[in-house]
């Protein structure tokens, strides 16, 4: 499984959508907006008149938590008197205008660690729920191992996670539980220290929380915390991450839906981001981390597990500062899929001689394939490679191809044939060959 954290303006914004499907016996009022500035807001209040009339709420959505902590969450109790539309626009332009320092780890208040330093890009607000702290409360759902498990406590707020142990009930299902052991199980392990006017509502919301996290594909799904007066429900803060293997599938379930970058962390490239929403949109997997665009080895390997292999032997051999790339294409894509995944690489590959004037490698490796079509994807690299033949000759590429699988033997001779053709050096090998020798015969000294 393939986990994508998503903003919690989305995931909100997921639930929401699919509300009365799996929370029939609540209502959640889904007031919420997700900004870049307070002009931004501002204009949103001309569509949205709670923003001008409600207490509000704003917070940053950057995929980072302990926000209060760190002193980046405005709300009514934390200054006197409400935050009004107009004093939540000016402390979202405050708080953007300059570099923030996050602390990811306390010791009760006191930070502990280096910061990351970053920007604030993006805000949510929302309307200030009043309520009672008795009234918050804890959920989540994720995967452990090859079962499904849900977490739940009495008590919600940035303090839970502190007392673990004793303040959590983990309630595991393998995969194969039906809807209705999921609710019996749900029902007998509800915290014994929740308040017995909410035991029943307690219950019902965790089957339909579970059911959604399940049928929704995340990856991830927490509420901390959510406040229950009655039959309403208020989400306070949520934190989710998406199975994006089921991208193709979840396309109207989820909506148009943001994979952003992490508070402190580098922006990706147009290429990964390409790679990325090609990946979603089918049921293979394409994968593409940029390391080193300037390094001179590059690897286009079939299977997750070996892209690992494959770049561990690279280390191994060369020094992990000449690999260019780390990803995977695999899961049986087409043939469209293979070439735009080839092309992509090849066209950062080819951009820059090699500083040190040496050949560049790519090194088309793999296993042995169960059900992925040797002979079509390898099509797809074809295509590229006539594409692309010119530039690979004139930066200096050797390839070198081990392939195993469905087709492998038309594959492998197609590949030869073409790459030989086109004037490119090219080596070619099949399962005869152990999966990374073709490593050492491109890093060995001649």
């Amino acid at each position: 499984m393939a986990q994508k954290a998503i903003r919690e303006y989305d995931a909100k914004s997921i639930l929401a959508k699919h509300w009365n499907k799996y929370f029939p016996d609540f209502t959640y009022a889904y007031e919420t907006v997700l900004v870049t500035s307070g002009a931004e807001l501002l204009e949103a209040a001309k569509e949205k008149p709670w923003l001008k009339e409600k207490p509000l709420v704003v917070k940053p959505d950057m995929l980072f938590g302990k926000r209060g902590k760190n002193g980046l969450v405005l709300f009514k109790d934390q200054k006197p008197g409400d935050v009004t539309l107009e004093k939540a626009a000016a402390w979202i332009d405050e708080k953007a205008k300059e570099d923030q320092s996050v602390y990811f780890s306390f010791d009760g208040d006191t930070p502990t660690g280096e910061p990351k330093v970053d920007k604030l890009t993006h805000f949510i607000v929302e309307p200030f729920t009043p309520h009672d702290q008795s009234e918050e409360y804890y959920i989540s759902a994720t995967v452990v191992g090859d079962q499904d498990v849900l977490y739940m406590s009495a008590e919600g707020g940035m303090e839970v996670e502190e007392g673990w142990e004793e303040k959590v009930t983990e309630v595991a299902f393998p995969i194969t539980a039906t809807e209705e052991e999921i609710a019996e199980k749900i029902k007998a392990n509800i915290p014994a220290d929740v308040k017995e006017e909410d035991k029943e509502n307690f219950a019902k919301f965790a089957i339909g929380f579970f059911k959604a996290y399940r049928e929704l594909n995340f990856a991830y799904l927490e509420i901390n915390p959510f406040v229950m007066q009655g039959s309403k429900i208020e989400l306070l803060d949520m934190v989710a991450k998406l199975d994006d293997t089921a991208g193709f599938m979840m396309v109207e379930e989820w909506g148009d839906v943001e994979y952003p970058t992490a508070f402190g962390m580098e922006s990706k490239s147009p290429e990964v981001e390409a790679i990325e929403e090609a990946d979603a949109k089918t049921g293979a997997s394409l994968k593409l981390t940029l390391l080193k665009p300037e390094a001179r080895i590059w690897t286009m390997v079939a299977g997750g597990g070996a892209s690992v292999v494959y770049a561990d032997t690279i280390a191994d051999f060369a020094g992990i500062e000449d690999l260019a790339n780390y990803g995977e294409y695999s899961g049986g894509p087409t043939t469209g899929e293979t070439k735009f995944y080839a092309e992509t690489l090849l066209d950062l590959m080819t951009r820059e001689k090699d500083p040190k004037g040496r050949d560049k490698i790519l090194i088309i490796g793999g296993a042995i394939a169960n059900f992925t079509d040797v002979a079509k994807t390898f099509t797809g690299i074809i295509q590229a490679f006539e594409e692309y033949a010119e530039k690979m000759k004139e930066v200096g590429v050797k390839i070198y191809v081990r392939r195993g699988g469905p087709n492998y033997e038309k594959g492998l001779k197609d590949i030869k044939e073409a790459a030989d053709r086109l004037g490119l050096e090219i080596h070619v090998f099949g399962p005869e060959t152990h999966v990374t020798d073709i490593v050492r015969m491109a890093l060995e000294e001649k």
